[in-house]
């Protein structure tokens, strides 16, 4: 079966793998979870978001938005949050995965999308997949990046295992995991020396250009080679290929944003662009990779604490008046708790409920079993979802609601900035109702009796605060099979590619010029060691997805559970045959799963998934260090150790 059948274009099994949450459900004395009326939940909810803002104050409240729902759903929670409770934290899994992106790219151009559009990968000369292995877990960007291939692009992968996305690489530069930023420094100290650098473009679109220099000058190709493990000549190919491109596309997804210096990573490969005059051209730009279907759109939508609707500047009071007068409130004027801060907060004691809609914390976030414990201690929990998830089962309300990709009407975003259609195929099960109606109830009751009359008034809500999404009505939606933001008018239809300002012969039409950003090397926190002498880095697989609560119930030719992959060398070394069930271990906990061996791992390194929590909970071996700016923990960095249990009867 084709890749993108397995995961995408045609979906990754049924509908419904596991039983759906039909009923509302509110935890009774006994401490167990009973169904119940929408009335006594939907009271019970509010009655607990009224008793914490009350006592405790606004900031008391979090929101957990989702990444896999409508812009539409994004847009009224983060409202809610702001409005009926008052306070900015308002976050989704954004956090978990592409903050560190949106952080560089904001930095440096002002807003935090990808450059370029998926056409322009078919039409460039060169593709860098860096920390992406896009053929399991991007199977339909994958198929633009073959159409690349075949029409002549060289392709270089940067990715510690030799992936399958790197066996369609040109050459597969096999990095130490957390040496991306000396990587980057010596591709760019070899084009700087090499008399490659785009001097043009830098002079006229860049600032900050000799303190970069002065920057990575340390970073020869010998030290790279030491620190990395690329070979010299390999690092030398890469800089002079990316340099000498007409056209050059640079994607990364986790591989480069869940570190603990993250938000440093992407400014790294951000200042590669900046050195070649790779972005703001058709076929030359940036391409973060996004996991899940809307990622781009909840942060877009204003679910995230530092950005109201349209990545607009919340601390901008200009921006803050205009939603204040269609809001009719007053709106914070300082950053909210973004999802791993709200974490810490819960545990100090200053945060005291959570709105969590969609997402799975429990099962995703790093040592989630610590997770586990935080949110045991809220006062008030209410989670919102299509299933009774590890998450919803430490509830004290759970609000079963419409899946937002078959029964809801509204629209999503991709990793291309473009906008489409979502239509409601079929009716939610039993009494399942759509969030927005589920958010509007919940508002009634707390004060602000809102009427949307569906998804259509809300986008055009959003469409007159938004100036990126005010060309975009739901007709010429419909007409263009999407469209890119920034749309502005109903004239436009939104470019391909961003920041070609910085191309221009005008100062006053390049606007703010892009900063350099020099970044230093930070090794992974967990340190590997004697006694923990194997480094895990974790991510996707084609046929599952993030916690399985989606991909994890049917049968699959491909689904073979979780195990933990070794290099042949490693396997021979601890004595291990394939099937063998180990026990592995970190510094914070412990589990068991059976031996893949991988010819594609290099000696040293292992590599797990979180896809099949309720086999193996992988998230328990991770660890919470977090990027400072962005807040995204380093999944990719774990020092464990193996322990042989016992070989399994007929194991090879």
């Amino acid at each position: 079966m084709n890749d993108h059948r397995r995961k995408g274009r045609r979906g990754s099994g049924p509908a419904e793998p596991y039983t759906r949450i039909t009923r509302p459900m509110v935890r009774g004395r006994d401490g167990l979870l009973h169904e119940t009326s929408w009335d006594v939940a939907l009271d019970a909810a509010a009655r607990g978001f009224a008793a914490t803002r009350d006592r405790y104050g606004p900031d008391a409240f979090g929101m957990f938005s989702c990444a896999r729902s409508t812009n539409e759903m994004n847009y009224v929670a983060q409202k809610f949050t702001r409005v009926v409770m008052g306070t900015n934290n308002v976050d989704s899994c954004n956090r978990t995965c592409h903050a560190p992106s949106v952080a560089g790219l904001s930095a440096v151009f002002g807003s935090g999308g990808g450059t370029s559009s998926y056409q322009e990968v078919e039409d460039t000369d060169l593709i860098v997949m860096w920390g992406s292995n896009a053929r399991f877990a991007h199977p339909i960007f994958f198929q633009h990046v073959l159409k690349g291939i075949r029409n002549g692009a060289r392709m270089f992968a940067v990715d510690p295992r030799r992936t399958s996305t790197a066996q369609w690489a040109d050459r597969w530069l096999g990095l130490n995991v957390g040496t991306d930023i000396p990587l980057a420094h010596a591709m760019a100290r070899e084009i700087i020396h090499a008399g490659l650098v785009n001097r043009s473009f830098v002079a006229r679109a860049t600032t900050g250009y000799e303190e970069f220099a002065a920057e990575v000058e340390p970073w020869t190709l010998d030290t790279a080679e030491q620190v990395t493990g690329v070979p010299a000549q390999a690092v030398r190919e890469l800089a002079h290929a990316y340099a000498t491109a007409e056209r050059a596309q640079l994607c990364w997804t986790l591989g480069i944003t869940e570190h603990h210096n993250a938000t440093d990573n992407v400014r790294a490969l951000i200042n590669l662009s900046l050195l070649t005059g790779h972005v703001g051209r058709h076929g030359s730009g940036l391409q973060p990779l996004r996991g899940q279907n809307n990622v781009q759109g909840g942060g877009d939508m204003g679910a995230i604490p530092d950005r109201l609707p349209g990545f607009q500047d919340i601390l901008d009071p200009g921006v803050r008046a205009r939603f204040e007068a269609s809001w009719d409130t007053v709106i914070q004027p300082r950053h909210g708790l973004n999802l791993t801060r709200m974490l810490d907060a819960i545990e100090r004691g200053t945060l005291k409920a959570v709105y969590c809609i969609g997402e799975n914390p429990a099962q995703s976030e790093a040592d989630c079993e610590h997770t586990v414990e935080r949110l045991r201690a809220l006062d008030h929990f209410v989670v919102q979802d299509i299933f009774l998830t590890r998450t919803a089962e430490l509830a004290d309300v759970v609000l079963p609601a419409a899946a937002a990709w078959c029964e809801s009407d509204g629209t999503a975003t991709n990793s291309e900035r473009r906008v489409q259609r979502v239509r409601r195929a079929v009716p939610p099960p039993g009494e399942a109702r759509d969030d927005i109606a589920i958010l509007c109830d919940l508002a009634a009751r707390l004060g602000h009796p809102w009427t949307y009359a569906g998804a259509e008034e809300v986008w055009n809500e959003l469409r007159a605060l938004s100036p990126d999404h005010h060309g975009m009505t739901y007709d010429r939606l419909a007409e263009h099979q999407g469209l890119q933001w920034p749309c502005p008018s109903t004239e436009e239809v939104g470019p391909t590619y961003l920041h070609g300002r910085l191309w221009s012969d005008d100062p006053r039409l390049r606007g703010r010029p892009a900063p350099f950003g020099p970044v230093k090397h930070d090794p992974p926190v967990d340190l590997v060691d004697g006694t923990y002498p194997i480094r895990l880095t974790t991510g996707r697989r084609l046929d599952s997805y993030n916690t399985g609560v989606q991909s994890g119930g049917f049968a699959s030719p491909l689904r073979r559970g979780e195990n933990i992959e070794l290099s042949p060398e490693d396997a021979a070394a601890h004595g291990l045959a394939a099937g063998e069930v180990v026990r592995i271990s970190s510094r914070r906990g412990s589990v068991t799963a059976p031996v893949w061996i991988d010819p594609g791992l290099r000696p040293g390194l292992a590599f797990m998934t979180m896809h099949f929590p309720d086999e193996v909970d992988t998230n328990q071996l991770t660890i919470e260090a977090t990027d400072p700016i962005a807040g995204t923990a380093e999944y990719k960095a774990t020092a464990i150790r193996i322990d042989r249990i016992a070989a399994p009867a007929g194991a090879r």
